[in-house]
């Protein structure tokens, strides 16, 4: 399997292709929440790359580019990012916020809300594909 830079064109246009094949599959998100993000420190290109998170139709939407309205926005450094989104080490996400890495504005509450979501089996799938995807 071909392995791209995370969140690289090459990297988005495979991680939609995976995501389209996993549609349906996975069981509804409890919480509903539209968030923007911003990842900065980005390793290539000429700045930070703006992305969402939208669960509002009760599915996982990420994608890119920014939503309105949104409910929050988390700026977060390139390697915290792949370590949250594609390593799956929430640890490293409670390290980087302590140290000030992750910013939030809006309702932290629907950020928190989603931390206590339990992972879907084919939700864990495709993360698992996204990873072997990732260089």
């Amino acid at each position: 399997m071909a392995q791209y830079q995370f969140l690289s064109d090459e990297w988005v246009v495979e991680a939609r292709r995976l995501h389209e094949e996993h549609a349906g599959r996975a069981g509804a998100v409890a919480h509903q929440v539209r968030m923007n993000l911003v990842v900065t420190e980005v390793p290539f290109g000429d700045g930070p790359i703006d992305a969402h998170l939208d669960t509002s139709d009760g599915l996982i939407e990420l994608d890119m580019g920014h939503i309105d309205p949104a409910d929050l926005k988390v700026t977060v450094d390139y390697q915290t990012a792949k370590s949250i989104l594609i390593e799956g080490n929430p640890q490293a996400g409670m390290q980087a916020f302590m140290a000030g890495k992750i910013r939030v504005e809006g309702d932290m509450a629907k950020l928190m809300a989603l931390q206590t979501t339990p992972p879907d089996p084919d939700a864990h799938s495709l993360a698992e594909q996204l990873k072997a995807i990732t260089a």
